[in-house]
């Protein structure tokens, strides 16, 4: 197979950032994708909905000349958010899912949730109203190794969560790890889960090996690699349950390659090239629109694109730049680390 018809895709986890840096870094997902839920971990976080309403507002008013692209907005879930805005926030069409980062987390996560009880109010209203909960899925004791993050989360926060709101519809988001696919598979209920390009590309050994690669580094940060494989099964198994949320996230150099270097892959340029990369090692690209553009609009309520792209496998590779240049600086492409051949037609 050399040419690959797909419906246009949709990213169900996207950081855009703010000003100068959403000037720069939306043009390379509006070119590919038709949606994507935007991350509300601003400073100051997107916390009520009036905030939310002037982020997409700031968003829409940057796209690019002809680009049809539809903003999917998050609230950031914190410990006083008022049930009653996020209800009529939701009603309004305005917001898509409200997002958990458990406090520390990761990047601008200090408003995050530490005590769950205290949110228990605004889960039980999202359950009520079909409001999806998008989740960082890792503790943040400092007992816990940061390699078990995932798997401690999912034992002793997720499962007590879901089980306390069975209604609640959840996307464990960005899974590292083979036990959050197992998870994810096996239990009952309204659960899915967004896997990340770089995940399926990387393992602990490309951030470490030969020095450490500042660009590959990420959190949740990336496993062994029988967790890659595992991630890969998931990814091309054609089960609706897991989908594509990049995760792409930009940082400037300087940001990313200093003494405390922030966490973060940037991928949102070359990600269907890389896709179509992995799918096809697999043998099965037939899986690949499913991933990509199915089975995350089936999760969230929303119809699949229309339009269509197209991927094409050309005998040289492809010519993607090192870096995008940004008003606030450069900022690196994620490096597949081999040529990629898969082209992209909108």
């Amino acid at each position: 197979m050399t040419t690959l018809t797909l419906r246009r895709p949709d990213d169900w986890h996207l950081h855009l950032r703010d000003g100068a840096m959403l000037e720069g870094v939306l043009p390379e997902t509006t070119r590919h994708f038709a949606r994507a839920i935007i991350m509300p971990n601003l400073v100051p976080p997107v916390v009520r909905g009036q905030d939310a309403a002037a982020y997409r507002d700031r968003i829409l008013a940057t796209l690019p000349d002809g680009a049809a692209f539809i903003p999917l907005m998050t609230l950031y879930l914190t410990e006083e958010t008022d049930p009653d805005d996020v209800a009529a926030a939701h009603a309004s069409g305005l917001v898509t899912a409200v997002k958990l980062y458990p406090a520390g987390a990761t990047t601008n996560s200090a408003s995050g949730v530490t005590d769950f009880d205290k949110v228990r109010g605004v889960l039980e209203r999202m359950a009520e109203i079909g409001l999806p909960l998008c989740i960082h899925g890792e503790v943040t004791t400092a007992e816990v190794d940061i390699f078990d993050r995932e798997q401690v989360f999912l034992e002793t926060v997720l499962d007590p969560l879901r089980r306390a709101t069975p209604g609640l519809t959840v996307t464990l988001e960005h899974i590292t790890t083979a036990q959050g696919i197992d998870y994810v598979s096996e239990v009952e209920g309204k659960i899915a889960g967004t896997i990340t390009t770089h995940h399926l590309m990387i393992n602990r050994n490309h951030i470490l090996v030969g020095g450490i690669k500042p660009h590959y580094y990420c959190l949740p940060v990336a496993k062994r690699s029988t967790h890659q494989e595992a991630l890969r099964r998931a990814a091309t198994s054609g089960n609706p349950r897991f989908f594509l949320g990049t995760d792409s996230a930009p940082h400037t150099d300087p940001n990313k390659e200093s003494a405390c270097g922030c966490a973060g892959c940037f991928t949102a340029t070359n990600t269907l090239s890389c896709l179509a990369h992995v799918f096809e090692e697999e043998n099965a690209l037939d899986k690949l629109e499913g991933f990509t553009s199915l089975f995350g609009p089936a999760h969230y309520g929303l119809p699949p694109n229309e339009a269509t792209i197209t991927l094409t496998k050309q005998a040289d590779p492809v010519p993607y730049p090192d870096k995008i240049d940004t008003g606030e600086g450069p900022v690196t492409l994620f490096d597949p680390g081999h040529p990629l051949y898969w082209s992209v037609h909108p």
